[in-house]
């Protein structure tokens, strides 16, 4: 039987509630806010990382838009939060490391934005050897000059399923 943790990643004010909207924002919200209590109620551990950059920038560490949403259901006293520098959620984390010592073997991944961190954390776990979810209905992203948002989601749910994740949407996920 599988060992499984969630990885909720950039769900901060400076994404989330910044000045381009993330797409189908509220349900994404719900959805992740649904997967923290099953893993809550599971007793499957809750990780949430927050992306920062260096001293000085608007999101340095600690800053006002690196700071989770307040909506957002993690608890900082329960909870492992940590900061990230790099899209892969591993790279420059204890990540990795606390997924192993408490034998995780299957990662739910959710969170923003799709094209980048989420993207990258999924094809990291998996060369990682951990058996990466990608919750289909519970990451988002904005649009670009190129791509809509819900193309850029559709195309990564399509993309990563197989080779690298899982596919899973949030009311088929039980950990």
């Amino acid at each position: 039987m599988s060992k499984c943790a969630l990885l909720v990643v950039d769900m901060q004010i400076g994404l989330f509630h910044g000045p381009d909207k993330p797409y189908a924002a509220a349900q994404v919200l719900a959805n992740i806010n649904l997967l923290i209590d099953k893993a809550r109620l599971a007793g499957a551990p809750v990780f949430a990382v927050r992306h920062t950059g260096p001293s000085g920038s608007p999101i340095e560490p600690g800053s006002p838009l690196t700071q989770l949403i307040p909506e957002l259901n993690i608890d900082a006293s329960a909870d492992n939060v940590f900061d990230k520098t790099r899209p892969n959620c591993f790279t420059g984390t204890e990540l990795g490391a606390w997924l192993q010592s408490a034998h995780i073997d299957q990662l739910f991944i959710t969170g923003m934005k799709t094209e980048f961190c989420i993207d990258t954390t999924c094809r990291a776990a998996a060369e990682l050897g951990f058996h990466p979810v990608l919750v289909s209905d519970a990451h988002t992203t904005v649009d670009s000059p190129v791509l809509s948002a819900d193309v850029i989601i559709a195309h990564h749910n399509r993309t990563l399923n197989g080779p690298f994740v899982k596919l899973m949407s949030a009311g088929e996920c039980e950990f």
